[in-house]
């Protein structure tokens, strides 16, 4: 029997590693790249650049994505003028915010999959105890990398005028940081997020006092756009027209129009007095 399909793409790119191809500091194809190049599932490029990090060949970066290290074997540095002597750097602090950005990173390289205390341990170059110091435990890992991720929301100080168009304007937010990081809707919960303030910032502006619709509301929107996000990671045939984002489309329009009577739009101040 051949090599499993996870294994064959991790050898490939181990190749092209030897050769020079991919050379140190540039950037391996992605677990989306890996898809469209070998035609596999999600799960199976994550676990083949799992491998090439496990071995020490590739490692992720926050920000950049998963790149060629400079310590793998046969990696080829690209050529540059010549360094004088210089103190070693010392290895930045181990915190929480450090640990939090390269779970952050691992996860947008190798998806939900990737996610775990060992991994995280490894790319910071740090024993599972040591990571314990700092997180307790994986669930812990993950309620802070939910809530990091959660903060990059950008909320304006007033929101759109209507109760309708602040429930939109909230579901888009929620669905462009879905798009940023795939892996998120499948590690978190509508629980979680209740648990993350700044999850609960984003639920609070979409139910601000000026729209009234209460936090039901909000979190029956939050789990509609969790819900069609979970396939972010494994994506549906397109060709039907059931991708991802004509889901979201359909199915808000219609959310939107069942919660119309119990948010009725405020109407202005005399409006329908006789």
């Amino acid at each position: 029997m051949g090599l499993p399909p996870y294994l064959r793409i991790a050898s490939e790119l181990r190749a092209r590693i030897a050769s020079g191809e991919l050379r140190a500091g540039q950037r391996v194809p992605s677990t989306r790249g890996i898809t469209e190049e070998w035609g596999v599932a999600l799960a199976t490029a994550t676990k083949a650049l799992a491998v090439l990090r496990q071995e020490g060949l590739v490692r992720a970066v926050p920000g950049v994505g998963t790149i060629v290290g400079s310590d793998a074997p046969g990696a080829v540095v690209r050529a540059g003028p010549p360094r004088r002597a210089r103190r070693r750097e010392r290895a930045p602090a181990l915190t929480r915010e450090r640990i939090v950005r390269t779970a952050i990173a691992l996860a947008d390289s190798g998806g939900s999959g990737a996610l775990s205390m060992r991994a995280v341990a490894a790319e910071l170059g740090v024993s599972t105890v040591v990571l314990y110091r700092h997180v307790t435990a994986k669930d812990e890992l993950l309620a802070l990398v939910v809530d990091a991720v959660f903060g990059e929301v950008r909320l304006p100080a007033r929101g759109p005028d209507g109760r309708r168009a602040r429930l939109e304007a909230s579901a888009r937010a929620q669905w462009a940081l879905y798009r940023r990081h795939p892996w998120l809707a499948k590690s978190v919960s509508t629980m979680r997020l209740s648990l993350s303030p700044n999850a609960m910032r984003l639920l609070e502006w979409t139910v601000a006092p000026a729209v009234e619709c209460g936090l039901g509301t909000a979190v029956t929107l939050a789990a509609f756009v969790r819900g069609i996000a979970v396939d972010l990671e494994d994506p549906v045939d397109e060709r039907l027209g059931l991708g991802p984002d004509a889901m979201l489309e359909f199915g808000l329009a219609r959310l939107l129009d069942g919660l119309a009577p119990r948010v009725p739009e405020r109407r202005p101040p005399g409006e329908g007095r006789r």
